[in-house]
């Protein structure tokens, strides 16, 4: 159901915009305090849990809401939930710039999450709406691109911004977009809903949404409390539970949130791991490689920000370039290809010394490789369902992408402490427990504390076991992203052979 029959052509590319526009402050949201982190914590002080959080609350509830707020604009309105998502993201960004302390941060940045979810949401399963066909591709080639804009050059403009104005300034820039989104979108995008929707599923919803924040949580607080800590273990159970208690709720409901018959199907499955892969792949280093320039080999933000253009800045071309390859080569070529790149790029900065001039290009091939499935996949998750679902497409795909980062970033942390802490004890310089303390309190790019905790150890030796566990790091991450490349492959191939031959059914019983 829509409120106009119709969009003009140039109406509906000005919808684009302004979904993108939102789509670019997503990753400025996401990189920017990553980059500031150390200011953050000279301002408002925190442990190392709760600096951890200032990035994590963000990914926690952004991916736990994701999927409820696809299912809310399919029922409510794209448009409703587009500029009521992007209003609360706004006031959460104001109020993350004016936190008195990092607690109060850390809560406005869970908010920011919560707005987030709501008008990417609301914004891309209104775009599926105005675009069919190749046009559709090619319209999320654009969206994909906007997220490069802002991956490219969130680093390097919160450096400015943060030399110029203060860490507070990069929260006027997120807001400042998120405005302009708003009020172009509020112009632009016609109203829809999905015409045969009875109500949001309030049940798959919750459960859903309980047992994804439970996970997250708990893989989060694990390095801090151990995986034997009570917290843990009873938000591991919850979660448990809760993914049994979905599962058999979308089984019985009539109009369920998420159709699980879908996983039936190949290339829905090989979406989904594609939509997990640049999580370890990529994202993961858009916050540890800022605090390792920063914080471990000392380079100032704008040096680690013009860094980071060269692991972020083929987004800006690529995903585009692969919407049009996509015409003659088949997607999952594509994307199997760009996942194996990005691990070839693992290895090589595995290999490489940390000289500014070395770093350029295995950042650039790890880049290289990301941008080129990610132009393709929002548009192939939107065409796994009817266009009438496309808020649930955008919110299982989005859901499995967000909540992989969330994970994945808690995991990774979680093991390049482990890595650290195995260096320094096999250097001899501390026993086991002091170099796990040391490690965990040196992974978030805090040097000279950790140099106080270990005098013994001298800041060279901290240095070079950070740097052995990092490069382990990256070999491990490089296996994996080469096993997901294969079962992209697969899947995408797979499920599209198989569409083929459905297709030809119908013309090979008339003949």
């Amino acid at each position: 159901m829509t409120s106009r029959t119709t969009t003009g052509s140039a109406e509906r590319w000005l919808v684009l915009l302004s979904v993108c526009l939102a789509a670019m402050t997503m990753p400025l949201t996401f990189t920017g305090p990553a980059v500031a982190l150390s200011r953050i914590a000279a301002d408002l002080g925190g442990n190392p849990i709760e600096l951890n959080w200032v990035t994590n609350a963000f990914m926690l509830t952004f991916g736990a809401t994701l999927m409820a707020s696809g299912a809310l604009a399919d029922n409510h309105g794209r448009k409703r939930l587009f500029l009521v998502g992007l209003s609360l993201y706004v006031l959460a960004s104001l109020g993350a710039m004016l936190a008195p302390d990092i607690i109060w941060f850390d809560a406005f940045r869970a908010v920011q999450g919560i707005g987030s979810a709501a008008a990417f949401a609301g914004g891309a399963s209104a775009l599926a709406q105005e675009f069919e066909g190749p046009l559709r591709l090619r319209a999320f080639s654009f969206l994909g691109t906007s997220f490069g804009i802002g991956l490219a050059f969130g680093p390097i403009a919160s450096g400015l911004l943060i030399s110029a104005f203060g860490w507070r300034s990069i929260f006027l820039l997120v807001a400042a977009l998120a405005i302009a989104a708003a009020m172009l979108g509020l112009r632009t995008i016609r109203e829809s809903r999905d015409p045969d929707a009875t109500g949001l599923d309030w049940a798959g919803a919750g459960t859903f949404t309980i047992a994804l924040a439970s996970l997250t949580y708990g893989v989060l607080q694990a390095p801090q409390s151990g995986w034997a800590d009570p917290l843990v273990i009873m938000l591991l159970a919850v979660s448990v539970i809760c993914f049994v208690a979905f599962v058999f709720v979308e089984r019985r409901a009539q109009r369920p949130m998420l159709d699980l018959t879908l996983f039936a199907y190949p290339r829905f499955v090989g979406v989904q791991f594609l939509a997990a892969a640049p999580a370890y792949a990529f994202v993961v280093l858009l916050v540890l490689l800022p605090i390792r320039f920063i914080g471990i080999e000392g380079m100032n933000e704008i040096k680690a920000g013009q860094l980071m253009i060269c692991l972020s800045g083929p987004l800006l071309i690529l995903p585009m370039l692969a919407g049009q390859l996509a015409r003659w080569i088949a997607p999952a070529t594509i994307c199997g290809v760009g996942l194996l790149v990005a691990a070839a790029g693992l290895v090589w900065l595995s290999l490489t010394p940390p000289v500014d001039s070395a770093l350029v290009a295995p950042l650039m091939l790890i880049g290289v490789g990301i941008a080129l499935p990610w132009g393709l996949m929002d548009g192939l998750a939107v065409s796994v369902v009817p266009r009438e679902r496309a808020g649930m497409a955008v919110g299982i795909f989005n859901t499995t992408r967000v909540a992989c980062e969330g994970v994945a970033l808690a995991i990774v942390m979680a093991t390049l402490s482990g890595f650290t802490a195995a260096q320094l004890a096999a250097q001899g310089t501390a026993s086991s427990t002091e170099a796990a303390a040391a490690a965990q309190l040196l992974v978030t790019g805090n040097l000279g504390a950790t140099a106080q905790h270990l005098p013994q150890a001298g800041a060279a030796v901290l240095v070079q076991a950070y740097e052995t566990a990092f490069d382990r790091l990256l070999i491990v991450l490089a296996a994996i992203t080469v096993m997901t490349a294969i079962v992209v492959f697969l899947g995408l191939r797979r499920g599209a052979a198989l569409e083929r031959e459905t297709a030809a059914l119908p013309a090979c019983q008339e003949g």
